[in-house]
């Protein structure tokens, strides 16, 4: 490793690698003037150098204004190089590759990564007026014999209102389908230093016999919602206590949350759902 370092080293400050490489990185140019490299093939850290350094000197002079370069898990020995060497920067990491971008002495203005992860909480209230709810096994709350609303991380590419189907029907085999999101709230340095959002979804149930997740759910059942809200560790903390008067006041039609509408937006023709209060007024059905 050493010896590689003072052989990039050398070659760098010989001008050897500019003067011999005239093979730059096929690109594609972005909507900000920047440049999407995929590294795709091996190589060693000397070539990969030499081909970076032409490269970002070429797109300099066309005015691009900055590099992405996206690597491979398999290609993890250019690390070093691109950083080291080219003054490349993290941006993310996926468990397949690692994510680098490199910008000229100008201030930096690129937006940090998925600053946000999104979970949910279900409401799944039945026709008795009983709601779902689950001991973990795992947890802040394993071994605690809080009863709590099914929870769980919305995955990439899911929306809200799936994400409290799936989670519910994970938790406790119950099939159910969205009918509002009656609150979320939003905490920071939560996950990995990101912040947190959570919203909390009623559902209604379209199946009622309880199997529950082994893995994860240590118990599951139907219980009324008043015992629910009574529990000392709900009503000793703010946030938990609000939530269940929430709960509490939609079991008796005291509340109002938020339906979905799917539609589009004024960017593109992709359809994703705006969520709102369908009672103060009326949009067409979709």
């Amino acid at each position: 490793m050493v010896i590689m370092e003072e052989e990039i080293k050398r070659q760098l400050q010989n001008g050897v690698m500019e003067q011999n490489s005239r093979v730059i990185f096929e690109a594609d140019e972005d909507a900000y003037d920047g440049m999407n490299v995929h590294i795709k093939e091996s190589m060693d850290s000397n070539h990969f150098v030499a081909m970076l350094r032409a490269s970002i000197s070429q797109w300099t002079k066309q005015g691009n204004r900055g590099v992405w370069m996206k690597l491979p898990i398999e290609h993890a020995n250019l690390v070093n190089a691109a950083v080291r060497y080219e003054g490349f920067w993290y941006h993310h990491a996926e468990p397949t590759y690692l994510m680098l971008y490199w910008i000229p002495q100008t201030p930096n203005t690129i937006p940090a990564n998925a600053s946000h992860r999104v979970g949910i909480g279900a409401l799944v209230i039945n026709d008795n007026g009983e709601v779902l709810v689950v001991q973990e096994k795992n947890g802040a709350f394993r071994g605690t014999g809080v009863w709590k609303l099914p929870t769980g991380v919305v995955d990439e590419g899911e929306d809200i209102c799936d994400a409290a189907v799936r989670e519910v029907r994970e938790e406790a085999g119950i099939k159910a389908e969205f009918v509002e999101l009656l609150a979320f709230r939003q905490s920071h340095k939560s996950f990995f230093g990101k912040s947190d959002l959570f919203f909390v979804c009623m559902l209604k149930p379209l199946s009622y016999k309880i199997q529950k997740q082994d893995s994860e759910i240590e118990g599951a059942q139907w219980m009324p919602m008043e015992e629910y809200a009574a529990q000392p560790f709900v009503k000793n903390h703010e946030m938990f206590n609000k939530i269940a008067e929430i709960c509490l006041a939609k079991k008796d039609n005291k509340y109002s949350g938020f339906s979905k509408v799917l539609m589009t937006s004024g960017f593109s023709a992709k359809r994703s759902y705006l969520y709102f209060n369908r009672k103060q007024f009326t949009l067409p059905e979709n």
